[in-house]
């Protein structure tokens, strides 16, 4: 049975992360890193040098916010209102476009095109790649890459994986994760009508700890 998305419970589901989060988003400094270990892996050159880019689920801006220091036109995309009306007010005045919108519409429905569409443990992470990557690859003009970050798969544990938010004995709030292989996510990647992919799973900085899978594909 497929994943059951429910938009306006998942858009409840992120407005409540966005007020947990107020305060760190507001008070965020710009930094670039794809990783979950503060100085750890690589930075923006994975996207190349782009002119524009796109972020599908933003989080706390901090990301968008470096990329307009180094003079690329950003915009930034989230289901959650609340998570937009924070990064508005403490990014708008950097020049910053935040859109808020449920990624698959908007890809569907848009004409704008980017050089490169990003995802730092964001949407990506949580939307149906089958229905995402194609949607993705014709939003990028030509030689342009999408670039995402999100923890490796649990193995054995593959496809959409279920998190409640809230806890246990809480009203039932629940979103789905997706994880793969890297071979699997490759595979998904050339199918949507990219021409490149790698998908590398890097070490974390710590034995044992959690490392960080990082895809990277380009159109034609």
């Amino acid at each position: 049975m497929p994943a059951q998305h429910n938009i306006d419970s998942e858009r409840e589901l992120w407005d409540t992360f966005a007020e947990s989060t107020k305060d760190k988003a507001l008070e965020a400094d710009p930094v670039f890193c794809w990783t979950q270990y503060a100085g750890h892996g690589p930075g923006p050159e994975l996207l190349g040098s782009p002119r524009t880019a796109l972020e599908i689920g933003c989080g706390t801006g901090r990301a968008l916010a470096f990329l307009l220091s180094q003079g690329v036109k950003v915009t930034g995309l989230d289901l959650s209102p609340v998570a937009v009306k924070h990064l508005t007010e403490r990014w708008g005045s950097t020049g910053a476009e935040f859109l808020c919108a449920e990624v698959l519409e908007h890809l569907a429905a848009s004409t704008e095109t980017y050089d490169a569409v990003y995802s730092i443990f964001g949407a990506v992470w949580f939307t149906d790649p089958v229905k995402l990557l194609p949607l993705v690859a014709k939003r990028l003009n030509p030689g342009g890459a999408l670039i995402f970050s999100q923890p490796p798969a649990i193995p054995g544990a593959y496809g959409p994986q279920g998190m409640y938010k809230g806890g246990f004995a809480a009203r039932a709030m629940y979103t789905y994760r997706y994880s793969y292989t890297s071979r699997k996510w490759e595979s998904l990647l050339l199918k949507a009508g990219f021409k490149g992919a790698d998908v590398q799973v890097l070490d974390a900085p710590e034995q044992d700890h959690i490392g960080t899978l990082i895809a990277r594909a380009v159109v034609s």
